[in-house]
C-alpha cells in the first residue's frame, strides 16, 4: 500500500503537504476525529482525500454545494480516483446508476448533499458498504451561530446513529469563531477531535477597500488592470448584478451574470461559461461561487459591501486559490450599509429556530454588519483587521493592502470631534449618521426643515468640511468607541462615557487621513509570479490545456492549474523525470498528458537554443 506522501504525489502531483494538512491526515489515519478550520484555498479537500485513498472502504463527503461536488469529482476522476456525487442535479437514470455503484463498492470517494442522508434508498445502499470516513465540508452550516446555518446539516448526526457503527468523522470549514467551533463539535458528536486552525492569512492576496465617487468608473479602472484575467464581481442585489453586467457587456467585456432569479437553465449555462473560461468575468450575487473550485481567479471585486466579514473573506478567498498573486477589492459606500440593514430586517425566518433565537441571531447579524462597516472604512492594516477578527494576532503593517500601501498624514481632529459629539447630544441622540452630517454641514434638506434643526446651535459648524470628511470622522469616533449606533432598522447615534474627556478638553484626538493622491505603488503587482515566466511559452501551454479540456468536457484548470503551467515554464522540464518535479504533476496525469506537454517544452527549448 502507498504511504501518504506517495499518494499525495501519485494522485495530486505534490511533493509536500501544505501547513496543517499533514497533521490532519495523520490524525485521521490514526482513527481520530478532526475539526479543521483552514482558509479558502488552503487545501482542506486533500486532508480527507489522501486518507480516503488509503482506507479499504469508502469516504463519504457531505457538502451543500452542487457545483463543488461536480468540480471535485471532475478533478478526482482526472487524477485517477473512482469518485461520484449524489445530488438533485442528476437525472433519474444517473441517480439509479450511482446508487447501484454504491452497493457494489465502486467508489473510493462519494460526495452527497446533506438532504440525501435521510433518503431511504441511499440509507439502504449504505447498509451494505463500509464507510471508513465521514467528511463534512462547510461544517459551520451545522451551527445555529454560524453565518450560514442550514437545518439539513442536522441530519448528519442522525445518519451516523442509523449506520450501526461509527466511522471517523472529520469536519472542515474556512471561517469559524470559537463559539461556532464548539457548536460544530457538539452537534456532530465528535469524540476528542484533533483540532487545528492553520491561520487565516492568505499572503498571496492583496486587500483593497476603496470609497469611490463613482463605483462603476472605479470598476472600469480596475478591470483595465486585469485584461484577459479571470475575475468575479459581487453585488448585493439581483438588480445591481443585471445593471453592472449589462453595462460591461455593452462595453465589450467578456462577462456573464448569476443570481437566483434567473431560470435554472440560464443560470447553469452562465456558470459553465465562467467555469470553462468561455467568459472571463462573472457578475453575481453573494450566493455564487461557494462551490466553485476554480483555481485561476485573479481578482475578486465587491461592488457592494457584504453583510459580514465571514462572508467577505470566503468570497474574497475565491481569488488566488492556486497560490498565485491576486487582488481583492471592496468598493464601499454608505448606501451599502442601509441595503444590508434592510436585508437583515427582511430576511426569511428560520423555521428551525424559536422567536427568541431568531432575535438573538438578528442582533448578531447587526453586530457583524457593524464590524464589516468598520473594515470598509478602516485606516489601519486591512489584513490585520481580518486576522484580529478571527482571533489571530497579526502585525499592524502587512505591506500588501491598500491602507499599508497608501500615504497617510496625522491630523488633530479634537475640535471637529467636539462639534460632532455636541451635535449628537444637542439633538437628543435621535438621528443617524447622515442626518448628523447634514446638520453639521448646514444642509437645507426637507428633514432639516421638518425637525426645525436649522436653528440648532451646531447647525453649519462644519460647512468647510466635505461630506466624506465628516463621515470619516464619525466612522472613526464610532470605531474608537466615542460614539455608538443604537437600534437596527432605524439606527441612531449616541455618545458614550468615553467621549466626556474629549468634550471637556481633557483628551486630544489625532486621526490618520489619506493624502489626496495614492502612490503609484498601488498599481504595481508585487510578487506576481506570472511576470517572471516567458509569456509566449505560457500561452502555448494554455492553448494545449484548453484543447485537452474541451475534448474531455472539463474545465481547463482540472487538466492542470495555472500555477502548474507557470511552474512548467520556470523549471522547463524536457524529460519525464523532470516533469514529475513540477508541482501538480502526478503519475496519473503524467501518463495522460505528460508526453504532449513535453513535446511543446522540448520544441521550445530547441528553438531557444537555436536563436
Amino acid at each position: 500500500m502507498l504511504d501518504k506522501n506517495a499518494v499525495l504525489k501519485q494522485y495530486f502531483g505534490h511533493s509536500a503537504f501544505r501547513a496543517g494538512q499533514e497533521q490532519v491526515v495523520d490524525a485521521i489515519l490514526q482513527g481520530q476525529d478532526a475539526l479543521c478550520v483552514m482558509p479558502t484555498g488552503a487545501g482542506k479537500s486533500l486532508c480527507y482525500q489522501v486518507p480516503a485513498l488509503m482506507f479499504d472502504g469508502i469516504t463519504l463527503v457531505v457538502s451543500p454545494l452542487v457545483s463543488l461536488m461536480k468540480d471535485q469529482v471532475n478533478a478526482l476522476t482526472q487524477n485517477g480516483v473512482k469518485a461520484a456525487y449524489l445530488n438533485s442535479s442528476l437525472t433519474f437514470g444517473q441517480y439509479a446508476m450511482v446508487i447501484s455503484n454504491i452497493r457494489r463498492g465502486a467508489y473510493k470517494i462519494l460526495y452527497v448533499a446533506p438532504e440525501r442522508l435521510a433518503v431511504a434508498d441511499f440509507l439502504d445502499a449504505c447498509s451494505g458498504i463500509k464507510i471508513d470516513l465521514l467528511a463534512i465540508d462547510e461544517a459551520h452550516c451545522i451551527s445555529h451561530w454560524g453565518q450560514d446555518f442550514r437545518p439539513s446539516y442536522l441530519n448528519i448526526a442522525d445518519f451516523v446513529d442509523l449506520l450501526g457503527y461509527r466511522p471517523i468523522i472529520a469536519a472542515f470549514t474556512a471561517t469559524a469563531t470559537a463559539e461556532v467551533k464548539d457548536d460544530i463539535e457538539y452537534s456532530l458528536k465528535l469524540k476528542a477531535p484533533f483540532r487545528i486552525t492553520t491561520g487565516f492569512d492568505r499572503p498571496n492576496l492583496r486587500f483593497e477597500a476603496i470609497r469611490p465617487k463613482n463605483k462603476f468608473d472605479e470598476l472600469l479602472r480596475i478591470l483595465k488592470q486585469h485584461t484577459e484575467e479571470v475575475g468575479i464581481i459581487y453585488c448585493s442585489t439581483r438588480k445591481t448584478v443585471e445593471a453592472v453586467g449589462e453595462k460591461l457587456n455593452e462595453l465589450g467585456f467578456s462577462v456573464t451574470i448569476y443570481h437566483a432569479g434567473l431560470e435554472d437553465a440560464v443560470r447553469k449555462q452562465n456558470q459553465e461559461d465562467f467555469v470553462y473560461d468561455r467568459k472571463h468575468i462573472m457578475v453575481a450575487t453573494n450566493a455564487f461561487g461557494m462551490g466553485i473550485d476554480k483555481s485561476n481567479v485573479s481578482y475578486v471585486i465587491h461592488y457592494n459591501m457584504p453583510k459580514d466579514i465571514e462572508s467577505y473573506y470566503q468570497e474574497a478567498g475565491r481569488a488566488g486559490r492556486d497560490g498565485s498573486y491576486a487582488v481583492c477589492t471592496l468598493l464601499y459606500s454608505a448606501r451599502d450599509v442601509r441595503t444590508n440593514q434592510f436585508l437583515i430586517e427582511h430576511s426569511e425566518p428560520n423555521p428551525a429556530l424559536t422567536v427568541a433565537q431568531q432575535e438573538v441571531l438578528r442582533a448578531r447579524d447587526y453586530e457583524r454588519l457593524k464590524k464589516m462597516t468598520f473594515y470598509s472604512t478602516a485606516i489601519t492594516c486591512l489584513r490585520s483587521f481580518i486576522l484580529d477578527y478571527f482571533g489571530e494576532k497579526a502585525p499592524n503593517y502587512c505591506g500588501n493592502c491598500s491602507n499599508c500601501l497608501s500615504q497617510f498624514t496625522e491630523v488633530d481632529i479634537t475640535v471637529d470631534a467636539q462639534k460632532i459629539l455636541s451635535c449628537i447630544k444637542r439633538t437628543g441622540e435621535r438621528f443617524g449618521k447622515k442626518m448628523i452630517c447634514d446638520i453639521l454641514r448646514g444642509s437645507m434638506n426637507e428633514r432639516i426643515m421638518k425637525f426645525r434643526l436649522a436653528g440648532q446651535t451646531t447647525y453649519g459648524l462644519m460647512r468647510d468640511r466635505s461630506v466624506a470628511q465628516v463621515r470619516d470622522m464619525i466612522d472613526y469616533l464610532e470605531f474608537e468607541g466615542y460614539i455608538e449606533t443604537r437600534g437596527n432598522e432605524y439606527p441612531t447615534l449616541a455618545v458614550t462615557q468615553k467621549a466626556n474627556a474629549v468634550l471637556f478638553g481633557q483628551e486630544q484626538l489625532v486621526m490618520k487621513q489619506a493624502k489626496p493622491k495614492a502612490p503609484a505603488v498601488l498599481k504595481v503587482k508585487k510578487g506576481n509570479i506570472k511576470e517572471t515566466v516567458d509569456r509566449s511559452l505560457l500561452a502555448e501551454l494554455k492553448a494545449l490545456r484548453r484543447k485537452i479540456a474541451d475534448s474531455k468536457g472539463v474545465p481547463a484548470y482540472v487538466v492542470f492549474s495555472d500555477a502548474t503551467l507557470v511552474d512548467m515554464c520556470q523549471k522547463h522540464p524536457t524529460t519525464v523525470e523532470e516533469l514529475l518535479d513540477v508541482s501538480g504533476v502526478g503519475r496519473v496525469k503524467l501518463e495522460l498528458y505528460g508526453e504532449i506537454f513535453l513535446q511543446i517544452l522540448r520544441t521550445y527549448d530547441r528553438t531557444e537554443k537555436e536563436s
